[in-house]
């Protein structure tokens, strides 16, 4: 896919607000700190395009950004250890669950892993809960350009036994991306591409 346009259309806490569009959208989240905004800024190949900041916790709402005139990319607050207070923390997990539990126009999550790390309790809790909704995801790992090859598949098997043990059948669909090397861009935006394509053969879209 090779992107064209990408417009900033809205950002909210309140989902019925959302744009009313039929068109599909793609949400990125993870936890804090996990290189979201830097990711986003290189798929849609635009150096500001999301808000990017040594603080975690800088995404602070549902921002929804038009992508080629006919997809939305979601970019949504992240979770965990964000230094915000704890009734702000609240705010967000309530309109992120109402997000990904009423939101229609909403065709696949996108969880963002720091590769570096061991498997995080957090992030497992969260793709189990993705599990529970129905709701399709992909595992995005970030920040590959950090650690060597051989640690990449390694910390990539560990957390596939992680997700094994946690009663899922197989690991989900991942890719390896790092935002300074633009390492998985292509193959991000052609999965999105070709499950867009789907949709409109299928007559969803």
């Amino acid at each position: 896919m090779k992107i064209t346009s990408a417009e900033f259309i809205i950002s909210n806490s309140d989902v019925s607000k959302c744009p009313k569009d039929p068109l599909p959208e793609y949400a990125f989240i993870g936890r804090s700190n996990v290189g979201k905004s830097s990711l986003i800024n290189m798929l849609t190949n635009h150096k500001n395009l999301a808000k990017t900041s040594g603080k975690p916790g800088k995404t602070q709402l549902i921002n929804h950004f038009k992508i080629n005139l006919n997809w939305f990319l979601v970019d949504l607050p992240g979770y965990g250890y964000a230094r915000v207070s704890k009734k702000t923390k609240e705010v967000f997990q309530e309109f992120i669950t109402d997000y990904f539990e009423k939101r229609e126009q909403l065709v696949c999550a996108f969880v963002l892993i720091d590769i570096r790390l061991e498997a995080q309790k957090i992030d497992l809790e969260f793709i189990t809960y993705l599990g529970e909704i129905e709701v399709p995801f992909c595992i995005i790992f970030t920040k590959a350009d950090k650690i060597s090859k051989t640690k990449i598949d390694s910390h990539i098997a560990a957390y596939r036994k992680a997700l094994l043990a946690n009663n899922w059948e197989e690991m989900p669909q991942h890719f390896v991306t790092s935002a300074l090397e633009s390492t998985g861009r292509d193959k991000v935006l052609d999965f999105i591409d070709g499950v867009n394509e789907q949709m409109f053969k299928s007559g969803e879209l």
